[in-house]
């Protein structure tokens, strides 16, 4: 079994290196017969190869002549341009070098030129020292000649000529001044009347006249003893309670109260006429009613004040200046009522102040207030203008709104548009017909005064006193009073007016000199 074995496995053994012997010598004539086509391939690829290097020999060869051929032409054009340029340099530099020959020419005849005129210069600086030289002597020879024949030194002689330089320029600077204040005060009025025309007309109001007395009516003659009471008695209570004085006279059905206080005046008016309703009038019953009354009045005057500055169109004014607003309800100024005059100069103040383009509150504000220092002026010194200011400014008005009540009647010079608004607007009111009235003695007393204050004065020829007392034309002598003088003597004469007089508004002052050159032909 085991020979068998071997002997199988010999057998194939010897088949398998048999099979592997014959595949060999197989493969190897598969590998002769690739080999030589591979020879042949790869002689057809080396002879392409050849082919193609050949080809591209030839191509870079053409290639490149065509770029040496491009180059070479590219080189040719700069070459040739940079020719152009260097020819047009070359032209340059040569016009520059014919410009700086021409313009060396030109220097050196500009340099003999100046030498010449050196020359000449020097020539004609010496000929001028000689004759300068020679003009200072004539100069001085005719000094010593003019010196001698005016007996005046030439110091003199500047001195009198410079005074006499500065009397003509003071004269003609005076001319002047006077030609202007002429124009600047010709616009001034006319724009002045234009503005107050237009305020008088926006503003019209009733003419009233009041007496400063106050007259209660009574229902019979009979009341008038009641009044008095039993050995006086009443009467004596009614003054004390109300601190004015009661005068009972033969005038039929009427007794008349009098005080230097209008609202005092007011309240015993008023209660004098409710006690006369009531009939019950004795001591008790009077204090009671003058008690109750004043508490009313004290209302009262609050309500009257706010309804003015409410008219005006003015607020936040000092609950007290408005309770002293409400007092010059019962306030007169020249039989004229104060609360009313301060209304009207509140409406023309604010409606010049428009027209000006200026602070119409403002302005109304002033205007209302300019008199508040009157419902106090019977009991406090001073003038109503001062105690006026002094008000405002304890109760918080703007030091604009103070100064214009001061300054409305001259205490404080006038500073400000609003200053002269004020004193335009106050004279306005107080001037107009009807605001006012003067006994007929008064009137003329005031005309003769003004008349004999302007006659008091050296060189008055007439005067003459117009406009119902408003203004005074005053004739000079021209031979006494020169036209500057005319001016000095206007304004002395205003302020003696103002020192011995007393008048309601402003007055004109105008003085008037003429001169008069007359001949005779024959």
């Amino acid at each position: 079994m085991m020979l068998t074995y071997i002997l199988v496995t010999a057998l194939v053994v010897a088949a398998l290196v048999a099979g592997s012997f014959v595949g060999a010598r197989w493969k190897n004539r598969i590998y002769v017969a690739k080999i030589g086509e591979l020879d042949a391939y790869s002689q057809k690829m080396t002879a392409d190869a050849e082919r193609d290097v050949a080809n591209i020999k030839k191509e870079a060869q053409l290639q490149g002549q065509d770029l040496v051929f491009q180059m070479k032409s590219e080189c040719d054009k700069e070459i040739n341009s940079r020719r152009l340029e260097q020819k047009k340099q070359e032209d340059r530099l040569g016009q520059k070098e014919e410009n700086i020959d021409r313009r060396s020419e030109s220097l050196a005849q500009r340099e003999a030129e100046a030498s010449r005129k050196e020359a000449d210069l020097v020539r004609s600086e010496k000929s001028y020292v000689e004759k300068h030289e020679k003009l200072d002597r004539l100069l001085g020879e005719e000094m010593q000649k003019i010196e001698s024949l005016a007996q005046l030194t030439s110091s003199e002689a500047k001195d009198i000529l410079l005074r006499n330089m500065e009397d003509e320029a003071r004269h003609e600077g005076a001319r002047l001044v006077r030609r202007i204040e002429a124009e600047a005060r010709e616009a001034a009025d006319r724009k002045a009347k234009e503005i107050i025309a237009l305020a008088v007309k926006r503003y019209a109001s009733d003419y009233v006249a009041e007496h400063t007395i106050s007259v209660v009516h009574l229902p019979s003659e009979e009341m008038k003893g009641r009044i008095i009471g039993r050995e006086g008695r009443n009467i004596r209570a009614i003054e004390a309670a109300t601190g004015v004085d009661l005068i009972v006279d033969d005038t039929p059905e009427a007794v008349i109260l009098s005080s230097f206080s209008p609202v005092r005046r007011e309240i015993a008016r008023q209660s004098l006429e409710r006690l006369i309703i009531d009939g019950r009038i004795h001591p008790a019953r009077i204090e009671e009613v003058v008690a109750k009354v004043g508490e009313e009045m004290e209302l009262s005057l609050r309500e009257i004040g706010k309804e003015a500055a409410f008219d005006v169109g003015v607020h936040g004014i000092h609950h007290e200046l408005i309770k002293l607003l409400g007092k010059l309800k019962y306030r007169t100024s020249y039989t004229q009522n104060v609360l009313q005059h301060s209304v009207e100069v509140a409406f023309l103040c604010g409606i010049m102040a428009a027209e000006l383009d200026q602070n119409v509150k403002q302005a109304k504000r002033v205007g209302l207030l300019h008199d508040i220092g009157k419902a106090v002026d019977h009991e406090v010194e001073g003038s109503h203008g001062i105690i006026g200011a002094e008000l405002a400014k304890r109760f918080g008005e703007s030091p604009a709104v103070v100064h214009a009540i001061l300054a409305h009647h001259e205490d404080t010079p006038p500073e400000t548009i609003l200053d002269v608004l004020v004193q335009a607007a106050d004279s306005l009111s107080g001037a107009r017909p009807g605001a006012r009235r003067e006994m007929m003695e008064t009137y003329v007393k005031r005309l003769d005064d003004l008349e004999r204050i302007a006659n008091s004065f050296n060189g008055i020829s007439k005067s003459y006193a117009i406009q119902a007392g408003r203004e005074i034309r005053i004739m000079v002598n021209s031979d006494v009073v020169s036209d500057d003088g005319a001016g000095t003597m206007a304004g002395e004469i205003c302020r003696q007016v103002e020192k011995e007089m007393s008048y309601p508004g402003q007055i004109k002052v105008t003085v008037i000199r003429e001169t008069r050159a007359v001949s005779f032909a024959k």
